[in-house]
């Protein structure tokens, strides 16, 4: 009996050590921590969805430390489009009713992850109708609101929870009679050589340092690239310490952080978006397989890197501007890109090169630091949900605010890229105009 009791004993202490192996062992590895999860995640969090200290830094923190990993991750971004409930609006004493009712103070008040069957547009966790809460009586100041269903708030192309910068009265007002095209249809031009200050001279192709480690083909690539044109000889990428400026050994493939000695813009705006965004957490990079939209099965394969857009022996930036995005993305807007009007436009002859429109013009557009450098913004998703962010940053440089507002709130327009008319119309505009008709002012706006 007692040794029977015994090996009961034993039997519990192994199955114990073994449970606690089976849970340890992804905490010291980092690695397999799917276990873990505690559901789905959403489609701004599946990508990392591994490394569960990105958001859970503190196991004893509660909502104070999530709210630090989501201000972590998007306090810039917020703040650069003037975020219209920022948290300090709520802490405000005199909003404390509405924080009984909505607690806006804290990110996952509206955004629970985990909880994929409860997650709408925006990965938003609360019902559709949530302005209600804290907008109740909107009618009784904005008569032109009066009947209108609180779910329609945030998704018919008026309101944005955070970025409303496209969408303020006084905006809508001053671009109310735009005409549906601009004079001058073209985005902000390119300005490097303005701000170059390289001390390396050309290279030319005799003056390749890589001996038998390329081909003809790719030294004369390289011969006409912009490395060879600020002076970047070949052992400058593939030296094994080409970071530190050596030019011992040699690396066949070089990895994101040698491109980011140099392009360190481009390189933080890549780890910020979902192509970049695992790499930024010390995972391994994403793959075109991991994705949860639609993707071609032939490019599954790929891991997404700066080499897998941009080919970098060679000058030719159209590669990473259309056919990098065509060749890994299938969803029927991408897909339908070739045969749309934006595409058509490179067509025309006597075009200025910024007049061309490729998927990288909308999706990763030119922007303008404070210093007046103009760079690639390599975040693809920075202005992609909601999609509105678009409007003032790419759609209105071609486009007037009225059909851009409408063409982004029509789902079948943006599936077909854009070819055809909006079929829907967002009075947002009509709405303000009446009003401030109404009130007297601002006539010679927008008359």
């Amino acid at each position: 009996m007692a040794g029977g009791k015994k090996w009961l004993w034993v039997l519990w202490l192994i199955l114990s050590i073994g449970l606690a192996g089976y849970f340890a062992l992804p905490l010291v590895t980092k690695q397999d921590q799917g276990v873990f999860l505690m559901g789905e995640t959403t489609q701004g969090h599946h990508q990392i969805e591994l490394e569960c200290a990105a958001c859970h830094t503190d196991p004893f923190g509660g909502k104070e430390v999530l709210q630090s990993a989501c201000v972590n991750c998007h306090g810039d971004e917020l703040k650069a489009v003037n975020d219209s409930h920022p948290k300090a609006k709520f802490t405000n004493p005199r909003n404390a009713d509405r924080v009984k009712a909505l607690d806006a103070r804290y990110c996952v008040t509206c955004h629970v992850e985990h909880r994929l069957d409860k997650t709408h547009a925006m990965g938003v966790t609360l019902p559709t109708d949530f302005c209600f809460e804290c907008h109740q009586d909107v009618a009784e100041t904005r008569p032109s609101h009066e009947g209108l269903d609180f779910e329609s708030c945030a998704s018919s192309g008026c309101h944005n929870f955070h970025d409303n910068m496209a969408l303020y009265e006084d905006f809508l007002l001053e671009h109310a009679k735009a005409p549906m095209f601009a004079e001058v249809a073209r985005v902000i031009g390119r300005n490097a050589e303005q701000f170059s200050a390289n001390p390396h001279p050309s290279l030319q192709l005799n003056q390749a340092d890589a001996g038998n480690n390329i081909t003809a083909e790719i030294a004369a690539q390289w011969q006409h690239s912009s490395h060879a044109e600020a002076g970047v000889n070949c052992s400058g990428c593939h030296a094994e310490d080409a970071t530190s400026g050596g030019k011992q050994g040699w690396v066949e493939h070089p990895g994101q952080q040698v491109c980011a000695s140099c392009h360190s813009d481009e390189t933080e705006g890549f780890l910020a978006g979902k192509h970049g965004m695992r790499v930024a957490m010390g995972l391994s990079p994403m793959t075109v397989a991991a994705a949860k939209i639609p993707m071609h099965q032939a490019a599954a394969h790929k891991e997404l890197s700066c080499n897998s857009c941009h080919a970098p022996h060679s000058a030719d930036t159209k590669t990473a501007a259309v056919e990098a995005c065509v060749g890994c993305h299938a969803s029927e807007h991408v897909s339908n890109f070739k045969r749309s009007p934006h595409a058509q436009i490179a067509e025309k002859e006597g075009l200025h090169p910024d007049e061309v429109v490729t998927c990288a013009t909308c999706h990763m557009p030119r922007i303008q630091a404070a210093d007046g450098r103009v760079r690639v913004q390599h975040n693809q998703n920075a202005n992609l949900r909601p999609n509105e962010k678009m409007i003032r940053g790419v759609c209105m440089s071609c486009h007037s605010l009225a059909f851009s507002i409408d063409a982004l709130a029509d789902p079948e327009v943006i599936k077909r890229n854009f070819k055809g008319q909006p079929s829907v119309h967002i009075e947002s505009i009509d709405m303000a105009v009446e009003r401030d008709e109404k009130k007297g002012h601002r006539s010679s706006v927008y008359n």
